[in-house]
C-alpha cells in the first residue's frame, strides 16, 4: 500500500476541477432545458466531451495521484487496500472541494445560461419511476466504470497503457445512456458540486448511494471472476540440479 502526499492531494483536487468544470459547461450548453439554452439536447456531444476530459486528466494526473477523481473510485480503491484509509478521506475531500470550485467556474461564466438546467446538476428524470430507478441506474454505470478501472489498472494481466483510454470511451458510452435518465453524474462529487451550487439537490441518495453500492459490488466482481478467473502467470521451469562429481 503506497502512502500518498500534498502533491497526489492536489491532483485529485486540480483534476476534479477541471472534470466537473468540462463536465457542468457542456451540460448547460448542450441539454435543452428552457429559453435561455444555446444549443439543442445532444447526449452524444455530452458524452464524448466528458469521456474525454476524464480521458484528459487521467493521462495528466493518473502518474501522481491514480486519476481517481471520484469519491466511488476511491472507495473501491480503498477497498482492495491499494490505499490507506486515511489517504481515502483525504482524496474524498479533495475531490468535494475541487467539483464544488468546478462548478462554481461554470456558473461564474455561465450565469444566465446555466439558471434553467441548475448549472448541470443531477435530477432522476420523469423517464424512470421513482428515485430507487434512478440509484439503480448509478449503481449500474459505476459498477462498469469502476469495473474498466480495476480490470485495466490492478488486475496481475492488466494492459495500463490502455487504461485512460479504456475508461474515458467507457465513460462516454454511460453518459450517452444514463444522461437521459439521471444526469449521469456516476460520482458522489461531481453531484455534490453543481447541487450545492445551484441548490438543487435531486433527491440526493440516489447520487450517493447508487454510486458508492455500485463501487463495492465492483469489487467484488473483480475479486472474485476477474482476479479469481485470470491466466495465472507463467512461472520458470524448475532447475535441474546437477549432481556432485565423484572426486578420481
Amino acid at each position: 500500500m503506497q502512502e500518498k502526499g500534498l502533491p497526489a492531494y492536489l491532483a485529485e483536487l486540480i483534476g476534479t476541477l477541471f472534470l466537473v468544470f468540462f463536465i457542468t459547461s457542456v451540460v448547460t450548453l448542450f441539454v435543452s432545458t428552457g429559453a435561455q439554452a444555446q444549443f439543442g439536447t445532444d447526449y452524444a456531444v455530452v458524452g464524448l466531451v466528458q469521456g474525454l476530459t476524464l480521458f484528459g486528466m487521467i493521462a495528466i494526473f493518473g502518474g501522481v495521484s491514480g486519476g481517481h477523481f471520484n469519491p466511488a473510485v476511491t472507495l473501491a480503491v480503498a477497498a482492495i487496500r491499494r490505499i490507506s484509509p486515511l489517504d481515502a478521506v483525504i482524496y474524498i475531500l479533495a475531490q468535494l472541494s475541487g467539483a464544488v470550485l468546478g462548478a462554481l467556474l461554470t456558473k461564474s461564466l455561465l450565469l444566465d445560461e446555466g439558471r434553467a438546467g441548475h448549472y448541470g446538476a443531477g435530477a432522476v428524470t420523469g423517464l424512470l419511476a421513482n428515485n430507487t430507478a434512478g440509484a439503480v441506474v448509478e449503481a449500474v454505470g459505476v459498477l462498469v466504470l469502476v469495473l474498466v478501472i480495476l480490470a485495466t489498472v490492478f488486475s496481475k494481466k492488466s494492459l495500463k497503457d490502455w487504461a485512460p483510454l479504456a475508461i474515458g470511451t467507457t465513460f462516454v458510452f454511460l453518459v450517452m445512456v444514463a444522461g437521459p435518465l439521471t444526469g449521469a453524474t456516476l460520482n458522489p462529487a461531481r453531484w455534490f458540486g453543481a447541487a450545492l451550487v445551484s441548490n438543487e439537490w435531486g433527491g440526493t441518495w440516489p447520487f450517493i448511494a447508487g454510486p458508492l453500492v455500485g463501487a463495492l459490488v465492483a469489487v467484488g466482481v473483480w475479486r472474485f471472476v476477474i482476479e479469481a478467473g485470470g491466466t495465472p502467470a507463467p512461472t520458470e521451469p524448475p532447475q535441474r540440479v546437477k549432481p556432485p562429481q565423484s572426486a578420481k
